[in-house]
């Protein structure tokens, strides 16, 4: 999908499911990584992670693209704009945006095990071998490989 494509179907949908014209620019933004999409407050504009229409196809974009359109046209209309706010989750409830991205990032672990009682920890961030020590019998732990779960 082109750049030009995404600003056409984001309009399409502000006018079908909103009732109201979307007047800012549309883009996929390869940067993001754990999002779908991100409202800018300043500019108005939106940006989309590529990887939800490579992975998931057209539907769950729009999914997403309806989710930004709730941010973007309750906080030009001064109404709350925030997840957390009454105001958004109504209109996303009504327009059948989605609440949460898809998965898109793949997750790592760090699998070490203890050198005495063999007990296995796993975790996300590397830990410094020669500070910490096993939770059961305070012995010696080893790298062992790391682990990558894909979404």
């Amino acid at each position: 999908m082109t750049k030009e494509e995404l600003q056409f179907l984001v309009e399409k949908v502000s006018l079908e499911f909103f009732q109201q014209p979307f007047l800012h620019q549309a883009s996929f933004n390869r940067r993001l990584k754990s999002t779908g999409g991100r409202y800018h407050l300043k500019s108005h504009d939106l940006d989309f992670n590529p990887l939800v229409y490579e992975r998931y196809g057209k539907d769950e974009l729009i999914k997403v693209i309806k989710h930004e359109l709730c941010h973007y046209h309750l906080h030009l209309s001064g109404r709350g704009y925030q997840h957390k706010d009454k105001d958004f989750k109504q209109l996303l409830k009504q327009t059948g945006g989605s609440r949460f991205a898809p998965p898109l990032a793949a997750a790592t672990f760090q699998l070490y095990r203890c050198r005495d009682c063999g007990t296995s920890v796993q975790r996300r961030r590397k830990i410094d071998t020669k500070r910490y020590v096993c939770g059961n019998c305070h012995g010696k732990l080893v790298f062992e490989s790391t682990i990558k779960v894909s979404s």
